[in-house]
């Protein structure tokens, strides 16, 4: 390949390239992803009276959880009125790459926190003292909130009942 045909390659290479890069739409930012404390659920929960919401726990190294916020992303774009607050139970250090799996999996926008006490298993009794820091934890709250929480991945269609049993 000569010179002058190198260069035709190479700008048209750039130019497609450019064009490719302008015709994806950046990806939303993530919601800010706050620290959870003691007393945060407490806060979760008073910000939604008679309000039905799920909380999902879930961490950036869980097998499990990816099912789940995909499911989870799946059905908040089927229902955009779904009030999902996504827990990861990392540290504030992986709270950026949280956010960025969260965005991944369409729950971006939802409301985000990561556990930053200095002993988590605290925190975790607060929240639910069944609980033992299995994930994926999800907790259904209905409009009274009283709570049905579930560890494991939670099947789609459990979750779409409880959406038209409790979602307008």
């Amino acid at each position: 390949m000569n010179t002058r045909a190198a260069t035709r390659w190479l700008l048209a290479s750039l130019l497609l390239a450019g064009t490719t890069a302008l015709a994806s739409p950046p990806p939303a930012p993530a919601a800010q992803v706050q620290p959870m404390t003691r007393g945060s659920l407490a806060k979760i929960v008073a910000a939604r009276p008679g309000k039905a919401f799920i909380v999902a726990y879930w961490s950036v190294g869980c097998a499990h959880c990816p099912k789940e916020l995909r499911t989870l992303g799946e059905l908040k774009r089927r229902h955009p009125q779904l009030d999902v607050v996504l827990v990861s139970t990392d540290t504030p250090a992986e709270a950026q790459e949280a956010a960025q799996l969260a965005a991944g999996f369409g729950l971006g926008q939802a409301e985000q926190w990561v556990f930053a006490a200095d002993a988590p298993e605290m925190l975790r009794a607060e929240i639910d003292l069944r609980w033992h820091g299995e994930l994926p934890r999800t907790a259904f709250y209905d409009r009274q909130h009283r709570v049905q929480a579930v560890s494991g991945v939670v099947p789609a269609q459990r979750l779409q009942a409880w959406i038209e049993a409790n979602v307008p």
